[in-house]
């Protein structure tokens, strides 16, 4: 009987070693780096972004290559945001109607100062300071 026993605990400890495999895996680490598609941000200043005509008055357009979402909350108005939801570090995916959505777990942002308009992110999206120069839109 006690090898019984002996083959039960082994295979229940790899079991249970397996699940913490998987765990982490997909667990929300504090690294920053959660999430499908968490870019990072571009750090030079003059770095092109957009055209100003890419960017719809009361939407905008994320730059996943770039770690940005560019908004037109009115007209000739644009702002910029980090596009790494602040909750669990995903890739925002669109901007309509004033608002900036992850589709994680549908935090929703103001597209006019990045605030939260919907959980479960606590924390506004950062901005990212950019200069509109003609039709061009850089890191400013």
């Amino acid at each position: 009987m006690s090898g019984e026993v002996a083959r039960r605990t082994v295979v229940s400890a790899a079991g249970g070693a397996g699940l913490v495999a998987v765990l982490t895996a997909c667990g929300g680490g504090t690294d920053g780096k959660t999430g499908a598609g968490s870019p990072g941000a571009p750090k030079e200043a003059g770095t092109p972004l957009a055209r100003v005509a890419d960017i719809p008055v009361g939407g905008g357009k994320v730059l996943a290559d770039k770690g940005v979402v560019i908004t037109q909350p009115a007209a000739g108005e644009f702002k910029a945001f980090s596009s790494k939801c602040t909750h669990q570090g995903c890739a925002v995916s669109g901007v309509a109607d004033g608002v900036i959505t992850c589709p994680c777990h549908q935090s929703l942002f103001d597209a006019s100062d990045g605030s939260v308009k919907g959980g479960p992110a606590t924390s506004p999206l950062p901005p990212t300071p950019i200069k509109v120069e003609g039709d061009s839109i850089t890191l400013a």
